[in-house]
């Protein structure tokens, strides 16, 4: 069985204004590394998401265990939630 691990990174702000929240959900998705650009090709290496060879905080929680690319390679996909209480 492979072993999957989603990476979110979460972060709450709060307006002083108005009573609404807003989470933001970050998620790494696949792998967009060109291989074969010193040649003027395009070829990907198939990695489907971002999986961190370390726990968060240290370097290589940037480093992809799939492929060993840097994170920054793969495709960030955030979604962002706003709850809004009036009274």
């Amino acid at each position: 069985m492979k072993k999957c691990q989603v990476v979110l990174k979460s972060g709450r702000r709060r307006s002083c204004s108005t009573s609404s929240s807003m989470i933001t959900n970050v998620r790494y998705g696949e792998c967009q590394k060109n291989h074969a650009a010193n040649i003027g090709g395009y070829a990907v290496d198939g990695c489907r998401e971002f999986m961190a060879s370390d726990v968060e905080g240290t370097t290589g929680a940037l480093t992809c265990a799939a492929c060993g690319c840097h994170r920054n390679f793969h495709r960030r996909e955030v979604e962002t939630e706003v709850a809004c209480e009036y009274t």
